[in-house]
C-alpha cells in the first residue's frame, strides 16, 4: 500500500524523507553512469521503469479499506542493481502521486524507502543467493519479485504500527494487526507478481540476449570458463543449472549463454 497523503504524522513525514535521500541520490549517480557508459541501456531502463509504474498502479482492494498491489521492482533490481532502482522507484511514485492520487508527496520518503529502496534490496539480495547456490535463473527471479513484493508491505506496516502504535497493545499489537490486514491480499498479489517477472524475464532471454550478457544476468560460455580458471573451486560447479534449465528455449543458441 502507498501510504495516503497527509496519512503520517510530520514528524515521520520528515523522519523517512531524510532516511530516504542518500539511496536515491546515490542512485541517481548509479543511473547517470549507466546511461553514460551504456547509453544502449535506455531502452532497457525506461522498460524497467514502466513496469514498475504499471503495475504498482494497479491498486486492488484490501479488507478495512486498504488496498494492495503489485510493485514491480524485482525485475529492475535484478537487471540494473538496487541503487538505480531507488530512483526509478521514486520517479514512479512522485509521478503516481501527482497523476493518479496513489500515495502523496508528504508521504514521499515514506513509500520510497518501503518500494523503491527496502523493495530491491530484499529481492536482490535473495537473486544473489540464489544464484550463488546453483538455483536456475527463473527460479531466483520469482522469489527475488517474491521478496520485494511482500518485504515492501513488511515495512509499510511498520511504518505505519510505528506512527499509529495500538492504545493496548502498543508498536507489536499494530504492527500485528497491519501485517494480517495486508497480508490476506498481499501474498498471493506476491506469488502472482513473481510469475510474471518470470515471464518477462523469460522474453528478455529470448530477444536481449546480449543485453542480459553484459549486464550479467547471462554470463557466456567463455566468461564461465576463464571465472572458473581463475577459481578452481568454481569448477565443481561448471555443470550446474543453467540458462536452458531455467528458460525454455535458451539452450543450444549459437551464443552459447549459461547463468551465472
Amino acid at each position: 500500500m502507498h501510504i495516503a497523503e497527509g496519512f503520517l504524522p510530520p514528524a515521520h513525514a520528515v523522519a523517512w524523507g531524510a532516511v530516504s535521500a542518500p539511496f536515491v541520490v546515490h542512485g541517481a549517480r548509479s543511473l547517470v553512469r549507466e546511461v553514460r557508459n551504456h547509453p544502449e541501456s535506455t531502452l532497457l531502463l525506461g522498460a524497467s521503469g514502466a513496469f514498475t509504474f504499471v503495475l504498482s498502479a494497479l491498486k486492488l482492494p484490501s479488507v478495512t479499506g486498504s488496498c494492495s498491489h503489485p510493485t514491480g521492482t524485482g525485475l529492475g533490481a535484478i537487471l540494473f542493481r538496487p541503487p538505480v532502482m531507488a530512483v526509478l522507484g521514486t520517479i514512479t511514485l512522485l509521478f503516481q502521486a501527482l497523476l493518479l492520487a496513489h500515495g502523496g508527496l508528504t508521504t514521499l520518503g515514506a513509500n520510497v524507502f518501503s518500494m523503491a529502496v527496502v523493495g530491491p534490496w530484499a529481492g536482490y539480495g535473495v537473486y544473489r543467493l540464489l544464484r550463488r547456490a546453483d538455483v536456475p535463473l527463473m527460479g531466483a527471479v520469482f522469489a527475488a519479485a517474491f521478496v520485494a513484493d511482500l518485504s515492501t508491505y513488511c515495512v509499510t506496516s511498520v511504518q505505519l504500527a510505528l506512527a499509529f502504535p495500538d492504545p493496548a497493545g502498543g508498536f507489536a499489537g499494530a504492527l500485528g494487526t497491519f501485517g494480517t490486514v495486508f497480508a490476506v491480499t498481499q501474498i498471493p498479489l506476491a506469488v502472482s507478481e513473481g510469475l510474471l517477472t518470470v515471464l518477462v524475464m523469460r522474453l528478455l532471454v529470448r530477444s536481449s540476449r546480449g543485453e542480459l550478457t553484459r549486464l550479467g544476468v547471462l554470463v557466456t560460455r567463455a566468461g564461465r570458463a576463464t571465472a572458473d580458471a581463475a577459481d578452481p573451486s568454481r569448477a565443481s560447479h561448471a555443470s550446474g543449472p543453467s540458462d536452458a534449465s531455467g528458460a525454455p528455449g535458451a539452450s543450444g543458441t549459437a551464443s552459447g549463454a549459461v547463468t551465472r
